[in-house]
């Protein structure tokens, strides 16, 4: 059967285990963490010693994972088996006879990442029929802040709407980047503090007035002079704030910026919907509207395309990335 992440942890947490998890997607966060739970919570640490065997993917094949499988345990109540960068074993179908047929008293985890086996295959409904299939999706960049929000929270902290948009301009979408960046945090906090812009500096190294969420602002106001300090920053420390994250920020916010001025109903709810923004932001939005015009806009991304392509050689021999990130500024403010 194909389930979802939370339902998938449940059953573990209660003793419902199946005797073969197929955790495959791009998300490679996910499937960490599954297969981490597998191995720390079925078998004792006396149990393990006998009855935990962990495969490679590169250094096996399907036949040595079906003769490990195929083994029963030993003092204990299951034998588990772990085969890790399955994606990189040849014929995985192979595994299907197996599959139809799984030994009860075997846990077989295949950890199958960066990619997904299409879900016509035989091997898949296989799977679905006598174990468990879960896919792993990257999430798209508007999904982000909600995520840390969500994720923040499960965990017994606090965290308001500035800093996740700091940590997710700054992160990005990989889920393993941005939980072992926030566990710099959680470390130096008490269950219940709130994680702050001033916490996230301290502990993370991302600076709460020079980075990409303050650039964005800087530009919806056009402050000038807020933007190019910035800037300056950005070309002193081109390492920790790279051209291409910076554009992406940009892109996304001029998108969002377009759509809300073509909304019909430009109230607070149905902004923060149609944007897929917290409602904390809706008032940047509304403000930078009445500066940026859609045919301002427009040209806009026209610079921010001019800036990437040149980022890459394109007729540009010697321009840096901070002197093509102070022109970019430049053009949005004033042309």
């Amino acid at each position: 059967m194909s389930k979802k992440f939370e339902d998938i942890l449940k059953d573990i947490r209660n003793k419902i285990l199946r005797p073969v998890y197929f955790l495959m997607g791009e998300e490679s966060f996910y499937i960490d963490v599954l297969s981490d739970y597998l191995e720390d919570n079925v078998l004792s640490e006396e149990e393990k010693e006998f009855n935990l065997s962990i495969l490679y993917g590169k250094e096996t094949d399907v036949q040595t994972i079906i003769s490990t499988a195929k083994r029963f345990p030993m003092m204990a109540s299951h034998h588990m088996v772990i085969v890790r960068e399955a994606q990189n074993l040849r014929d995985i179908e192979d595994l299907g006879p197996y599959v139809q047929n799984p030994l009860q008293s075997t846990i077989l985890v295949v950890c199958y990442k960066y990619k997904s086996l299409d879900r016509r295959r035989k091997l898949i409904k296989d799977l679905e029929k006598n174990g468990v299939v879960f896919e792993g999706k990257k999430l798209y960049e508007n999904q982000v802040p909600a995520w840390i929000s969500d994720y923040v929270k499960r965990k017994g902290y606090r965290i308001g709407p500035g800093a996740v948009q700091m940590l997710a301009d700054h992160l990005g979408a990989d889920l393993g980047k941005i939980v072992n960046e926030l566990g710099k945090v959680f470390i130096n906090l008490g269950k219940g503090d709130e994680i702050s812009t001033q916490l996230i500096e301290e502990h993370i190294g991302i600076s709460k007035d020079f980075n990409n969420f303050e650039f964005q602002k800087a530009l919806s106001e056009k402050d000038g002079p807020k933007a190019f300090r910035i800037v300056r920053y950005f070309a002193d420390n081109p390492r920790a704030n790279p051209l291409v994250l910076t554009l992406g920020v940009l892109y996304q916010f001029f998108a969002k910026l377009l759509i809300y001025h073509g909304l019909r109903d430009k109230s607070r709810n149905n902004v923060a919907s149609a944007l897929s923004v917290n409602p904390f932001f809706v008032a940047d939005y509304q403000s930078a509207a009445r500066l940026h015009s859609p045919e301002k806009i427009i040209r806009s991304f026209a610079y921010l395309r001019e800036c990437d392509v040149r980022s890459k050689g394109v007729d540009n021999v010697s321009t840096g990335d901070g002197e093509l990130l102070r022109e970019l500024t430049y053009k949005i403010l004033y042309k």
